[in-house]
């Protein structure tokens, strides 16, 4: 049977990529479905107190731009870069001249900042952060209350002004989470790996410097017995519902889920799916969604079929809208199970996010809308696997959507940051 530890090992890279539980089953089929069961009876072991759980767990920082940092094998010499680091041609930044040969702005004076101040750290391979601040702190009142925030991206971390957690990071000149490490002998050959051991690296009063491990501050994230009494109720419905989708059509759907590709990528069931998240809709008809979904193909195939300009070229895209639609109609029966065990795992998924986002953090953590300051929860957590490092993202995907709607974000001002 193939375990978790085995699915992301055949389709990660070098830069990983970090997949929603509840997709794990389009990602891998009934052996993702399976494994994603299986990861959250191991969270539900971890917070009712078993420590032999297998499953760390890591909190989101929504930080930016991410940076990578360490050794170039080909020198020995200290850089910092962007995600194009692992590129055949990388772009790494060693001084000055080179951050000024490529980037301007925000971004210039931030990467200028991280090559002077990470330098320090004494990092031995390469290191993958998110920026938190360098010089944009602000001291803000919110709520009667003073605090020093920082705001990388979407949401703005608060301290208590007079906390030992401000003063520290007032001495700081950067701040920075840091969580993959690469290892190798070239770049190029690097292998990644979630999370960071910091312990290790210089300490200097210049850089805050955070390893994202989920902190529990107050000591109160241990469920208690009703509470992990419902998330195995809920892992239960989740189980009897995956007994239900037939394997074999799963397999078939998936394969032609990969044959989604270029003109017609956007046909596929993850953008399908997407869409409605993005517009906050939560898919509580499971019916409704499978069978619609025969009329997103076909719509998204249309486009294509309009957009090209000869008879052969639409009657070509015509020919494969019809044969997608027929074959999708073949699968509604099997994708309203694949629904309804979505639901129940994202269900038992935001018992256990709940459950984390009740324990008190580092920072509060607020989004900044035009009529002032709202709380939220953080962006989500990531569960790493201890046997593999492999990884899942567990995220309000509902509240996030909405978030990054309404609010008003770090890159409103220097959009450059996220390119």
């Amino acid at each position: 049977m193939m375990k978790f530890t085995d699915l992301q090992e055949n389709k990660a890279g070098k830069n990983l990529h970090l997949e929603h539980l509840e997709d794990e089953i389009i990602n891998f089929g009934v052996d993702g479905g399976r494994a994603a069961i299986n990861f959250l009876r191991s969270l539900r072991d971890m917070l009712a107190g078993n420590s032999r759980s297998s499953v760390n767990m890591t909190v989101k920082w929504d930080g930016a731009p991410a940076i990578f940092a360490g050794i170039d094998p080909e020198d020995d010499k200290f850089f910092v870069a962007k995600k194009s680091v692992f590129n055949v041609n990388p772009k790494l930044y060693k001084t000055n001249e080179e951050i000024d040969a490529d980037l301007s702005g925000e971004l210039n004076a931030k990467f200028k900042v991280a090559l002077k101040e990470f330098s320090k750290l004494g990092i031995e391979n390469v290191l993958q952060g998110d920026l938190m601040f360098t010089d944009d702190l602000e001291t803000d009142t919110i709520d009667g209350e003073k605090f020093i925030t920082f705001q990388p991206n979407t949401i703005v971390y608060a301290v208590p002004v007079d906390s030992d957690f401000a003063k520290t990071i007032k001495k700081a000149k950067v701040g920075i989470v840091w969580h993959k490490t690469y290892t190798g002998k070239t770049l190029q050959g690097m292998k990644a790996s979630f999370g960071a051991d910091i312990s290790k690296l210089t300490k200097v009063s210049s850089v805050w410097q955070d390893d994202a491990t989920y902190k529990d501050v107050s000591g109160e994230a241990t469920m208690n017995s009703k509470e992990t009494d419902a998330v195995t109720s809920s892992l239960s419905l989740v189980g009897k519902t995956f007994q239900k989708i037939n394997a074999t059509m799963l397999k078939k759907f998936l394969k032609l889920q990969e044959s989604m590709t270029g003109q017609i990528a956007g046909a596929s069931w993850k953008t399908y799916t997407n869409s409605k998240v993005r517009r906050g809709q939560k898919i509580t008809n499971p019916n409704k969604h499978a069978s619609e979904y025969v009329g997103w193909v076909e719509d998204s195939i249309q486009k294509q079929i309009d957009k090209v300009k000869s008879a052969a070229g639409k009657k070509k895209y015509e020919n494969i809208q019809k044969q997608y639609s027929i074959e999708m109609k073949k699968h509604v029966k099997n994708l309203v199970q694949l629904v309804k065990y979505q639901n129940f795992l994202i269900d038992a998924k935001m018992q256990i996010v709940r459950k984390l986002n009740s324990v008190k953090q580092l920072t509060d953590t607020f989004i900044r809308t035009n009529n002032g300051y709202k709380v939220v929860n953080p962006e989500g957590y990531v569960a790493i696997d201890r046997v593999s490092g492999n990884a899942v993202k567990l995220v309000d995907r509902m509240e996030f959507s909405f978030n990054n709607f309404t609010a008003v974000k770090a890159w409103d001002r220097w959009k450059h940051l996220k390119t």
